[in-house]
């Protein structure tokens, strides 16, 4: 039977025979990654921030929290006055305004509360209600 058939055809059945196994596992390697990259490329970018309305809504719904008068650790105080400032700093940025003096100031102490004030005043300034008619407000 060996001597029926030329030797090219001897040898490309052996090389099919010896490289099939690593083609098949390259491909199985490198063909995923290049269709995922394939997909970033042609998908539309994610947009860069919220929209305006939603983190207006998201500061004031933390504002509330604030300012409800009930009593928290002072863990959850923290942690909720330190995403108020992001938000808040959130909706500067989306507005317009400036509040590198927020940004800048440490996480604690009197600076930062008047970085806070400063820097609502320049958002209800700019036409934002933080408090707008019709909520509840409570005494702090």
């Amino acid at each position: 039977m060996a001597g029926d058939s030329p030797l090219w055809v001897g040898l490309t059945i052996y090389a099919l025979v010896t490289l099939a196994p690593t083609l098949i596992f390259w491909a199985a390697l490198k063909v995923p990654a290049a269709v995922a990259a394939r997909r970033r490329r042609t998908a539309p970018p994610p947009p860069a921030r919220p929209p305006i309305e939603e983190l207006v809504s998201d500061l004031r719904r933390l504002r509330r929290g604030l300012r409800d008068g009930v009593p928290r650790t002072r863990v959850r105080r923290v942690a909720l006055q330190s995403a108020y400032d992001d938000v808040l700093l959130d909706v500067c940025r989306a507005v317009g305004v400036d509040a590198t003096r927020l940004a800048a100031t440490p996480e604690h102490g009197s600076e930062r509360a008047f970085a806070r004030l400063v820097a609502e005043a320049d958002v209800e300034s700019a036409g934002i209600e933080l408090d707008p008619p019709g909520e509840e407000r409570t005494a702090a």
